[in-house]
């Protein structure tokens, strides 16, 4: 695996097994996907057969059906990152896998896990997460949606946007309104056949992810498809984004490792005024820049991860500072990689031109960079003002 952090005493010697046997895994593997409509989607569910028939999956969910008492950050993060540096598509597939199915594993019921949990570790049960709204994305508090309790369940109204898996999905986690504030939040898994349940647009981004719309309109679950009890639902949200920030900034990383490689190799071998592009000091020093990015950024990541590992209940700080410093920085190397490469860097198809493409979401989806920003600040206001007996952060 590409990098010395697999010796960071951050890992035991089942991460490292995980992370190798992924790496050897990808380097057999035949890449080409789609690019739009339904190639894109059957690219999808064949690359979560895929993982899922080579036993990675079995990391996204929790025992029985997956490796681990409890989804395990570090190896969630190792998947990640070395996916994102192989094909970024893979890396998605398998971040939804375990995004979708993560309320399943932390809160579901035995009876939940058993219906959903086996079948994602296959690969043959697709999960999305549905909890954004066109008007309550970073503000969760904002959301319209409803589900209102009628006999024999819930009925469900309203609509949710950028959601992942969009068509592609078996079933949905769904956040609705059951009241009102903070305990007024529910979550709900929706089966993709429940009537009254569609996919009312897909959305076209700039790298080619299955994004798009869903309408709810009186959509009837039973009781039993609840997660938790009635207004756990942000707990469940928080819980499940607690543990899954930090794995994006782990595939920002992979992302990054990619960008870097390929610079390195484009400098050893571009000959420019007589000389190789790496004899050249603004080389070296943009070289430089991008490795103590990047090993900053690991750094950051597995802090996060571990520290989850290790028993602390949350790791909100530490996962925000993961995402908001890996995704911006892996920004900046990708961007460098492309300078590095000249004309080369924005031809189409190219490997940097794509990670161009496939990083920039990353500093938007599971919050936004100044999202993590506040709410690190936030966390510390509050310890400050807790230490100090002060008024609480605004």
């Amino acid at each position: 695996m590409s990098g010395s952090h697999l010796d960071w005493p951050f890992f035991e010697a089942r991460h490292r097994a995980r992370a190798q046997a992924l790496d050897k895994w990808c380097e057999e593997q035949s890449w080409a996907h789609g690019q739009a409509g339904d190639d894109l989607d059957a690219s999808c569910r064949e690359f979560a057969l895929r993982l899922g028939e080579a036993g990675f999956l079995k990391v996204a969910v929790s025992q029985p059906y997956g490796e681990d008492a409890r989804p395990d950050a570090r190896s969630l993060c190792l998947m990640r990152e070395t996916l994102a540096r192989h094909e970024p598509l893979a890396d998605f597939v398998y971040a939804m896998q375990a995004l979708g199915s993560a309320p399943v594993s932390l809160f579901g019921t035995p009876a939940q896990k058993e219906e959903m949990l086996g079948g994602v570790a296959q690969g043959r049960k697709i999960a999305a997460f549905a909890l954004s709204e066109k008007e309550a994305g970073s503000d969760v508090a904002a959301m319209a949606m409803r589900a209102e309790p009628c006999k024999g369940g819930y009925v469900l109204n309203g609509a949710k946007a950028w959601i992942s898996n969009a068509g592609v999905a078996d079933f949905y986690v769904v956040f609705a309104r059951t009241g009102e504030g903070k305990r007024g939040v529910s979550a709900f898994i929706v089966s993709a056949e429940t009537p009254g349940f569609e996919v009312s647009e897909r959305t076209p981004v700039m790298a080619a992810h299955p994004l798009g719309s869903l309408r709810f309109k009186d959509c009837r679950v039973p009781p039993d498809s609840m997660l938790g009890e009635p207004g756990d639902g942000l707990r469940i949200a928080l819980g499940t984004l607690d543990l899954c920030r930090s794995t994006v900034a782990a595939a920002a990383l992979g992302m990054a490792r990619r960008a870097y490689a390929e610079a390195l190799q484009r400098a050893r071998s571009r000959q420019l005024f007589g000389g190789a592009l790496a004899d050249l000091q603004l080389t070296q020093a943009a070289l430089a820049d991008m490795a103590t990015a990047i090993d900053a950024s690991a750094l950051l990541v597995y802090r996060a991860a571990w520290l989850r590992d290790s028993g602390q209940p949350r790791i909100t700080r530490e996962g925000s500072m993961a995402k908001l410093f890996a995704t911006e920085q892996a920004q900046k190397v990708i961007d460098r990689a492309v300078q590095l490469f000249g004309g080369e860097g924005v031809r189409a198809g190219s490997v940097v031109e794509r990670l161009y493409r496939e990083i920039r979401a990353l500093r938007i989806y599971e919050g936004a960079s100044e999202i993590q920003q506040l709410l690190i600040a936030r966390h510390d206001l509050r310890r400050e003002g807790a230490e100090r007996g002060g008024a609480k952060a605004p």
